[in-house]
């Protein structure tokens, strides 16, 4: 939408940086920048911050550690999260990452926004970028209020889908480079009446296919999935467990009809898979539904290309940047694009494995005054599977939220910002970029008091 155009629309409100989406990246990127001293606003179409990590009921976030060696290798908000779950008595830590309560993950959160004077709307949808000679100087939202105009003199597109670059015009790609197609969504659920220690105990391995190929073969069990993709447990909620299991291909996050089909179909499925626990694994022999969230899982959709492109060879290679915003070291992560499981183009690391993320994957092409961060921004399809979960997205909101304030400090657009002291504040803020900032020394575990 041009500047004109906008004018026909009432101003909600004028920002200095306007996040568009409240996710693990959006609440890194509006932390940072408030923080900053910025008048900073987060735009959000759920009720709550925290993305797929709340809305979306996943109650586990990693990777915060090198591979292997327990040396944790992401600061900043992010590790700062981690602790606050846990001394707020919401969940357990230990090198890898965390286990918590969705809604005492909601609250801390909220709590973090409110000290740091940053502003939240929920309940509001994005429409349009707002364009004036190349750079980006608002966005179109709509609510109960009807549909008006934030203006901002920094935008941070944090939708995951790209949504506010699309609509301004940036380059994009969209899932693997043959067809297209995404990774598979997930709808994760919580249950309860689980005899955890009794459930360890069967579990022998991590995956147990053994399990769910039986099941299929008895004919108790739709052949949707044959892995486990994560039960999470935190002894804050001795009986419960939260489940990453379902799984819908061929699904394109942009559309609402393929979400609208995506969740039906995956409620079905944690349904289904209730009583496959239930009759398959012991200590889940009395089971039941406790929630199936706001939203399902989506792990691809739109990646806006950029001044760089991080590529698969990048993360495998380890690769460093003198542009360097924080680190990376997860698996590349393909769940199988065409059926269950995990696809072939997956990889796994050796010890040790760790990765630079560069500031220039956050700069969209084409558009002054915009930033990218989380799973939309400019990489590959397989360098995706890496980098799309959520504490390297909320190191890279932060470093996004940062930038936009110093460019406003410094009169400059965020493309053009300093990097050295860009990098010098987010190292003061406890952002690890380097090898020297890197924590040796971990504890192996904190539990919830």
């Amino acid at each position: 939408m041009t500047l004109e155009e906008s004018r026909n629309l009432p101003t909600a409100r004028e920002v200095d940086v306007l996040i568009v989406g409240g996710g693990p990246a959006g609440v890194g990127a509006g932390l940072a920048a408030a923080r900053m001293g910025a008048d900073a606003l987060i735009v959000e179409q759920f009720n709550c911050l925290g993305g797929v990590a709340t809305a979306g009921g996943h109650g586990h976030i990693s990777k915060y550690d090198e591979e292997g060696t327990g040396r944790r290798i992401v600061g900043g908000v992010a590790d700062e999260i981690a602790s606050r779950v846990v001394s707020g008595g919401f969940g357990v830590r230990n090198s890898h990452g965390i286990m918590f309560e969705v809604e005492g993950m909601k609250l801390l959160l909220e709590a973090m926004a409110e000290e740091a004077g940053l502003g939240l709307l929920y309940h509001t949808f994005f429409c349009d970028t707002v364009v004036d000679d190349g750079a980006a100087i608002g966005a179109v939202i709509q609510n109960k209020d009807g549909r008006q105009v934030i203006r901002a003199r920094r935008v941070v597109d944090c939708t995951g889908d790209g949504d506010v670059a699309f609509k301004a015009g940036c380059p994009y790609e969209v899932g693997r480079p043959s067809d297209g197609r995404c990774q598979p969504v997930t709808l994760m659920f919580t249950i309860g009446g689980v005899d955890w220690p009794t459930v360890e105990k069967f579990r022998v391995d991590y995956q147990l296919k053994e399990v769910w190929e039986r099941a299929q073969r008895e004919g108790n069990m739709r052949p949707f999935q044959k892995t486990i993709m994560g039960w999470w447990w935190t002894p804050t909620r001795p009986d419960q467990v939260g489940v990453n299991f379902t799984h819908v291909t061929h699904i394109d996050s942009t559309k609402a009809a393929d979400l609208t089909r995506a969740t039906i179909e995956a409620r079905k499925q944690a349904y289904e898979t209730i009583e496959v626990y239930r009759k398959y694994v012991p200590g889940m022999g009395h089971c039941y539904m406790i929630s199936t969230p706001n939203t399902v899982g989506i792990r691809e959709s739109r990646r806006i290309m950029g001044d760089y492109v991080l590529t698969e060879d990048d993360v495998k290679g380890q690769r460093e940047f003198s542009d360097a915003i924080c680190y990376g070291s997860f698996f590349v992560d393909i769940h199988c694009i065409d059926g269950p499981g995990m696809d072939a183009t997956s990889w796994r690391p050796s010890r040790g494995f760790k990765y630079q993320i560069p500031y220039r994957i956050l700069v969209p092409r084409g558009v002054e005054n915009l930033l990218t961060a989380g799973r939309c921004v400019s990489c590959t399809h397989l360098a995706l599977g890496s980098i799309r979960v959520m504490v390297p997205c909320i190191a890279m909101g932060e470093a996004a939220g940062t930038a936009s304030a110093l460019s406003l400090r410094d009169g400059v657009a965020p493309r053009a910002v300093d990097v050295t002291a860009l990098q010098a504040q987010l190292r003061q803020q406890g952002a690890i970029l380097y090898e020297e900032d890197i924590v040796t020394v971990e504890r192996n575990s904190q539990m919830a008091r």
